[in-house]
């Protein structure tokens, strides 16, 4: 198996963005620590803002021996789209959230994403993607 990890809107500015929320922390410095603990398992790292490319490159790995990561940020709350997407593919996939966004917004606390994935990971920061690589291993 190789492992995809699929990051959406502004997560791309991790360690930036809110540090109170998500932590000091790049997004590629961490993704450094999961390829070097896991060495043996190719982790593939995709990030866009935009929600058709975050559908095009699921569909694009979802057919093929890939466990995909996916933390779609405020996609998970609006996107009907990227369900779809993840509902269709025979890849497994994992929601991952950095914080517990039961603690925030109420807007936040409903998915589209969850009835369609494997499992879902919420508010262990960025170790939420090491623990969703574990399940996939794991299964």
């Amino acid at each position: 198996m190789k492992i995809l990890i699929i990051n959406g809107p502004n997560l791309n500015l991790l360690g930036k963005r809110e540090p109170h929320i998500y932590g000091n922390e790049s997004f590629e410095n961490y993704l450094a620590t999961l390829q070097k603990k896991y060495s043996a398992i190719p982790i593939e790292y995709y990030q866009s803002n935009i929600e058709g490319e975050l559908i095009n490159k699921i569909q694009e790995c979802g057919f093929s021996d890939y466990g995909i990561v996916l933390n779609a940020g405020a996609y998970t709350h609006t996107s009907v789209a990227l369900a779809d997407a993840i509902a269709t593919v025979t890849a497994p996939v994992i929601e991952v959230h950095i914080s517990n966004v039961f603690k925030r917004e109420s807007f936040r606390h409903h998915s589209f994403l969850s009835p369609v994935c494997r499992g879902v990971i919420c508010g262990f920061g960025l170790d939420s993607y090491r623990l969703a690589i574990e399940a996939l291993l794991n299964q």
